[in-house]
């Protein structure tokens, strides 16, 4: 079991209102698994992915990552958890725009205290592996919309973490880049990476192995694909 939240609660404070965002949350993620973590805007996927990607804690619960106890960590520890065990793709790429995409993608090794030659060289042979081995000397203004999902997608991968947690990884993309993306997501989960992908986008779910519906901050069901075909 790579990821394991149980009971699960997150909540707010406006003013002198307590406002509930996730209610008794409980998910288990299989290493090598592809999951999608699907609902409407509003329905608490952001809340629960920044909780996996231990960008945020919650009120309630537990959560192991990788065996240890998240919850458990300070402040720097989970950082350091965070750069070791989870690979971070967003919607909107998040890259430097005066950095080349080998240097974007070496940022994560920088972190991690790796030396410079060795991170160049990882960070070239992340690119690569994305099919992108020609374009490493260009800036993010030199790329095409898919062309820096990629960019993006080998700086999460490039310090081989336990997660690549995709946030909306095609939403700002045109439908055929979306579709190679997903066709990438497809090979790097063939490769033996385990995916976590939260969307509102029923398409690109149904490119997972297995699709977990969040509405109102509780999950409502998680079946295999196989299962719904069956």
């Amino acid at each position: 079991m790579i990821l394991d939240l149980q009971n699960i609660f997150k909540d707010y404070q406006q003013d002198k209102l307590i406002v509930p965002v996730l209610k008794d949350v409980s998910l288990q993620v299989e290493e090598g698994e592809y999951v999608a973590i699907m609902g409407p805007s509003g329905s608490g996927k952001t809340t629960l992915m920044n909780i996996i990607g231990c960008l945020d804690r919650p009120t309630s619960g537990t959560y192991q990552l990788a065996g240890e106890d998240v919850l458990r960590c300070k402040d720097k520890e989970m950082s350091d958890l965070r750069l070791r065990s989870i690979g971070f793709v967003f919607q909107n790429f998040q890259l430097l725009s005066r950095q080349s995409a080998v240097e974007n993608v070496a940022l994560p090794l920088s972190y991690a205290g790796i030396k410079k030659k060795e991170r160049r060289a990882r960070a070239t042979q992340a690119l690569e592996r994305v099919g992108l081995g020609d374009r490493v000397t260009f800036k993010p203004t030199q790329l095409s919309g898919g062309q820096k999902q990629r960019v993006a997608i080998a700086r999460a991968m490039v310090n081989n973490p336990k997660i690549l947690l995709a946030d909306e990884p095609t939403g700002a993309l045109d439908s055929k880049s979306g579709e190679q993306i997903m066709e990438l997501f497809d090979e790097l989960n063939a490769e033996g990476v385990t995916i976590v992908m939260i969307t509102h986008d029923r398409n690109i779910a149904s490119k997972a192995k297995r699709i977990v519906h969040i509405i109102d901050g509780m999950i409502t069901e998680g079946k295999d694909k196989e299962a719904e075909n069956g």
